[in-house]
Formats: C-alpha cells, sequence, structure tokens
C-alpha cells in the first residue's frame, strides 16, 4: 500500500495535529518560534568558540560550516525525540480512534519540517551576512535545496517510524535512542566539514567511506556545498551507497510499521 495515498483521505487531521504540535510548542514562551533560532544559533556560538579555543584560529572550520550544521541536526534531532512519543503519548486517541497509525508521525516531521524551513530562511540570511564580510555570496546551487529538504524530510520520517513503533513495544527505547544520537552527533560532521575527516584519512584510509555511508553526512555536507561557494561534495562510490541505503532500509521500516501497528492498541 502507499503510504501517502493511504494518509490523503486524512489531510485535515494531519493539518490539525500539526497545528496542535505547533501552538503546544510556543504555548506560554514570551519568545515563541524565536526559540527555534536561538537555541540552534547558541549551540552554533558554543562550537565554534570552543573549537577555535582548542584549535586556534586556523582550524579550517568556518561559523557559516557550524549554522548549516547544527540547523540540519536540529531537524533530526527535533523529529526523532518527537517522535518517539507519538503513540505513547497519544494513546487515548489511538485506542479510541480509527485511523492509518501513520499519520502520527507524518504529523511530527512535518511539524518539524515547518519549523525546519522557517529557521532556513533565518539561516540564509545569517550566512549571506558572513559571507557578504568575505567579499562572497550565496552559492547559485542554494536554488537546489529543496531536493535536499525532501530527502532529509523522507529521512526523518524512516527514523520515526522506526522508533515509534519500536518505543510501544520497548519502553527502554527512548534511553538507547538517547545514547544513539550522542554518538551519532560526534560521527557526524555537525560542527566540522568533511575536510577535516579527509586529513585523518590519510592515516585511516577506511574512514573517508565510512563516514560517507552516513546519511547525514551527506545531508549536512550537501546543505554546505549548495549553499557556500567553494565547499564541495564527494562524489565517490561510498557517498552513492551512503545515498540508496536509506531507500531501501525505507521500503523495510514501512512494512515492519505495518505490521506492528496491528497490536498498538493492545500494547497501550
Amino acid at each position: 500500500m502507499n503510504p501517502f495515498r493511504a494518509i490523503a483521505p486524512y489531510r485535515d487531521l494531519v493539518a490539525n495535529l500539526v497545528g496542535r504540535d505547533l501552538k503546544s510548542r510556543y504555548k506560554g514562551s514570551a519568545l515563541g518560534f524565536l526559540w527555534t533560532v536561538l537555541n540552534p544559533l547558541f549551540m552554533a556560538f558554543i562550537y565554534i568558540f570552543f573549537l577555535r579555543l582548542l584549535g586556534g584560529r586556523g582550524m579550517p572550520i568556518t561559523m557559516e560550516d557550524i549554522i548549516i550544521g547544527v540547523f540540519a541536526w536540529q531537524f533530526t534531532v527535533q523529529s526523532v525525540n518527537a517522535g518517539l512519543n507519538a503513540f505513547t503519548g497519544n494513546a487515548n486517541l489511538v485506542k479510541k480512534v480509527y485511523f492509518p497509525r501513520e499519520i502520527l508521525p507524518v504529523s511530527i516531521v512535518a511539524s518539524a519540517l515547518i519549523n525546519f524551513l522557517l529557521t532556513v530562511l533565518v539561516q540564509w540570511v545569517l550566512i549571506a551576512f558572513l559571507l557578504w564580510r568575505k567579499g562572497a555570496m550565496l552559492s547559485g546551487w542554494t536554488a537546489a535545496l529543496p531536493a535536499v529538504v525532501l530527502y532529509h524530510t523522507l529521512f526523518n520520517l524512516e527514523l520515526v517510524l522506526l522508533v515509534s513503533a519500536a518505543n510501544v513495544y520497548f519502553r527502554d527505547t527512548s534511553h538507547l535512542v538517547g545514547l544513539f544520537l550522542s554518538a551519532w552527533f560526534f560521527m557526524s560532521p555537525v560542527m566540522y566539514p568533511l575536510s577535516i575527516v579527509d586529513t585523518l584519512s590519510k592515516s585511516w584510509p577506511w574512514l573517508h567511506d565510512l563516514y560517507q555511508l552516513n546519511p547525514l553526512t551527506l545531508i549536512i555536507t550537501a546543505y554546505r556545498a549548495l549553499q557556500i561557494p567553494g565547499a564541495t561534495f564527494p562524489w565517490s562510490t561510498a557517498a552513492l551507497v551512503g545515498w540508496l541505503w536509506p531507500l531501501v532500509a525505507g521500503v523495510v521500516i514501512w512494512r515492519v510499521f505495518r505490521r506492528a501497528q496491528r497490536y498498538f492498541s493492545d500494547l497501550l
């Protein structure tokens, strides 16, 4: 069954769930949406400060690199953390009302996507200003950014389908996911460009290919390559595999989710 065709008749429900999530996220907050921008910006400034402090100004890390990396990382983390409770946090709804269960993960990722797109607008202003100070401007390839955003969104949806179903069956999933995200953060070029890994791979040649099998490495590097003049993307066999394996995994995850969701009402 095509998941998007199954959801189409319930698009009003998806819209209501997304609206509920966005309202609850900023309810009672004086700054509201600004926190979505301020948090990753604060993290970016902290990272650049300590990296420059430890490695000196000669480190090949720019503020543009970190801003792009942190904003992209936040999109994935927000999706996964919210997705953990997609069903456990809506037990009454799942038990009492019939609807395609995938609607909840889709609405969570859609909500995170709206936040991400709004932060991208702020990101463009910041990067354009930082590049202007260096006598440069945003790359013309920035127009191709929607293709990467679409891939990134589908990848996040795969993760949410996986963790949301797993958390119904195994309540320790939230703790395991927290540990995994901490490790994944350092194994992805969020705080640094892929060129630093290229330098390290001179001593460990396998490291370069291993990094490129990580989809987030390719996603973050693609964001940088499309926006920052002079930034490059690794066109290699490992990178091709890194792009393709999540598409295959997505089909498997979808089928596993369809089987697992049959028993959600009994387990919640």
